[in-house]
C-alpha cells in the first residue's frame, strides 16, 4: 500500500500503526504519529489501522538547543 510519511511517498507492507513503527525502527519513546492529522496515542498503535493514501506524520523529540 502506499502511504505518505513526512511528505513523502512510501510503499509499506504495515496494515497497523504499531508495524509501521517496526518496520521503521522508531524507537519507543520519544516519538510521536499523527494519522491524517490526528494524533494516535502509543496504546493506540496497536489497533490503528491504515489505508491506502494515509498522511503520517512522525515527530521525534530532541534534546539540545
Amino acid at each position: 500500500m502506499n502511504i505518505e510519511i513526512n511528505g513523502k511517498s512510501m510503499a509499506t507492507e504495515a496494515h497497523t500503526l504499531a508495524r509501521l513503527a517496526e518496520e521503521l525502527g522508531i524507537p519507543a519513546g520519544g516519538t510521536a504519529i499523527a494519522v491524517n492529522g490526528r494524533m494516535v496515542p502509543r496504546t493506540e498503535w496497536d489497533g490503528k489501522t491504515l489505508n491506502e493514501g494515509d498522511k503520517i506524520l512522525i515527530i521525534r523529540a530532541a534534546c539540545g538547543g
